[in-house]
C-alpha cells in the first residue's frame, strides 16, 4: 500500500529539487516527508559497484553483528566514517532549486498552533 502511494505521488506530484538528483516532498500529519530514494540508491549502487567499498561495507557488517551494544569508538564506527567518505552523503542543492526547497518546506509545515486565552472568571461571554 505504501509503494502505491509513493507512486502515485510521484506521477501527480513535482519534486522539490529536480537535480542533479530529484528530491520529493510529502506532508504527513505531524510534519513532512522527505523523499531520498535517488540518493540512496545511487550510494547502494556505487557500494555494489566498486569492489572495495563492498569489502568495506562487509566488514562493517561483521562488526556490527559481533558488537553487543552501541559503542562509539568501536571499530564499526569508523567503518561507517570511511564508507560515507567513499559514497558522499551530502545532496547537492543549486541556484534557485535552493529557495524552491525552501518555499516548498515552508509551505508544508504544519501551522503552529493557536492558543486562545481562557475567559476570566466573573466577565461576560
Amino acid at each position: 500500500m505504501n509503494r502505491i502511494r509513493l507512486v502515485l505521488h510521484r506521477l501527480f506530484r513535482r519534486p522539490a529539487v529536480t537535480g542533479p538528483e530529484p528530491v520529493y516532498v510529502r506532508r504527513i500529519p505531524t510534519g513532512l516527508l522527505l523523499d531520498l530514494e535517488a540518493p540512496i540508491g545511487r550510494a547502494l549502487t556505487a557500494i555494489a559497484d566498486d569492489d572495495e567499498l563492498l569489502a568495506l561495507f562487509l566488514d562493517y557488517v561483521a562488526d556490527r553483528a559481533a558488537s553487543s551494544g552501541h559503542d562509539g569508538h568501536a571499530p564499526e564506527g569508523l567503518l561507517l566514517e570511511q564508507l560515507l567518505a567513499g559514497v558522499g552523503y551530502e545532496i547537492p542543492v543549486y541556484g534557485n532549486a535552493v529557495a524552491g526547497l525552501a518555499d516548498r518546506l515552508r509551505a508544508l509545515a504544519p501551522a503552529e498552533p493557536v492558543t486562545i486565552p481562557a475567559q476570566r472568571t466573573g466577565e461576560a461571554a
